[in-house]
């Protein structure tokens, strides 16, 4: 399909989702679309971020919104990029190259994870300007040590560490699938894969998708775990606050913490040198009585000057300007860019950013807002509701300018 035949097909994020679910064997599918508990947390996202509302502002003129962002001394053209989404190999064969590769071309910044089913050494290849690697604390120093560097030596330029795992989270939904980790082909999944060629001929390609990065730290030690835990808990640990400062000692980039959600947190955190903070309830993966993401930002905005960036319910362009226009400095999506994968292939990454630009700069165009730095404060669309309206008389309206 032609750029405009998938605008006409797939003109925004839930038309790719749709596609992505039909595509996907539902094990996979229930791995990347679930969250955890009732999954109230997930739905709180998403209730929460349509309560912000702005004033459509009248009268500018032609305008050509300016979307760039400098962020962490990079420019970017765009305000957003690509999230840690782990074993994203599942999802769809050589995820983590496509989705570096796309972050490349568009000059967006890629995050990796520790458990992604590709090493920092296998995507360095691909890496646009300053990536990011995310870090599942490893316990042990030795094994710290050799990640930084590993990281290091494969161009990633920021460090960020995700801090709102302290233990395993359940994912109920995930766990119904039949889905196991290592993931195991049992006759209950097989019977999925084969009603999705697509996917299944992908995976028959490259294998069935492991954690590479943990190869060299795990052997035989595998019969310990549970049949949804996988391997990175053997070697990770609960971070504290000396954890944090120990990496600001050994790591010589940008560090970043993700998973902040009080904003009492951000003062010691900044007191430690950290870079920026990432608000972020973990798209309700994690526990299901969080507030919602978008809730705490103000808060968070106010309590700290160092940059923030946002992710948690991002379903298009228009959430992206809520996060900004609340505080946040930069935005991050995860599961959006592997719903577009999944959907179209490579080619479904690049439309999605373009449905992500053209629904910024459409948004923008109704707020008069020329470049991101002009977007105004929104308001909670509850406090429209309630607030008592004051109607003046013939004699005091007046002519506009």
């Amino acid at each position: 399909m032609r750029a405009m035949d998938l605008h006409q097909h797939y003109p925004a994020l839930s038309d790719l989702r749709q596609r992505a679910r039909r595509r996907l064997p539902r094990f996979v599918w229930e791995y990347l679309d679930s969250g955890t508990g009732t999954e109230a947390t997930k739905a709180r996202n998403r209730m929460a971020l349509d309560q912000v509302g702005f004033l459509p502002s009248i009268l500018h003129g032609p305008q050509k919104p300016d979307l760039s962002r400098r962020f962490l001394g990079v420019d970017r053209p765009l305000p957003f990029g690509i999230a840690p989404v782990g074993m994203s190999g599942l999802v769809w064969p050589d995820a983590e190259g496509h989705l570096a590769r796309a972050a490349a071309a568009h000059g967006l910044p890629y995050c990796l994870s520790t458990v992604a089913s590709q090493s920092p050494e296998d995507v360095a290849p691909h890496l646009g300007a300053s990536p990011w690697f995310q870090l599942y604390p490893p316990k042990d120093p030795g094994i710290r040590r050799d990640m930084l560097a590993r990281a290091k030596k494969a161009g990633f330029t920021g460090l960020v560490l995700t801090v709102d795992v302290p233990v395993a989270s359940r994912r109920e939904r995930q766990t119904r699938s039949g889905l196991t980790q290592p993931p195991r082909l049992t006759p209950r999944l097989l019977a999925q894969v084969a009603m999705r060629p697509a996917w299944a001929m992908g995976m028959a390609q490259r294998g069935m998708p492991h954690m590479r990065t943990l190869d060299k730290y795990v052997t035989g030690q595998l019969d310990s775990l549970s049949s949804t835990a996988h391997v990175g808990y053997l070697l990770r640990t609960s971070p504290d606050w000396d954890y944090v400062r120990w990496l600001r000692d050994h790591w010589q980039g940008s560090l970043i913490i993700k998973g902040v959600m009080r904003a009492e947190d951000a003062a010691p955190l900044e007191t430690i040198g950290v870079d920026a903070l990432w608000i972020s309830n973990h798209a309700g993966r994690q526990f299901d009585a969080a507030h919602a993401a978008i809730e705490v930002l103000p808060d968070l905005r106010a309590a700290t000057r160092l940059p923030l960036i946002f992710d948690s319910g991002i379903e298009g362009g228009l959430d992206i300007l809520r996060a900004l226009a609340l505080g946040a400095d930069f935005v991050m999506l995860g599961r959006a860019f592997h719903f577009a994968l999944a959907a179209l292939g490579p080619k479904g990454v690049d439309h999605l950013i373009d449905i992500l630009r053209k629904d910024m700069s459409a948004n923008m165009g109704q707020l008069g807002a020329a470049t991101l730095d002009a977007l105004p404060i929104p308001r909670s669309l509850a406090s429209f509701a309630t607030q008592t309206t004051t109607f003046k008389s013939d004699a005091d309206l007046k002519d506009p300018p």
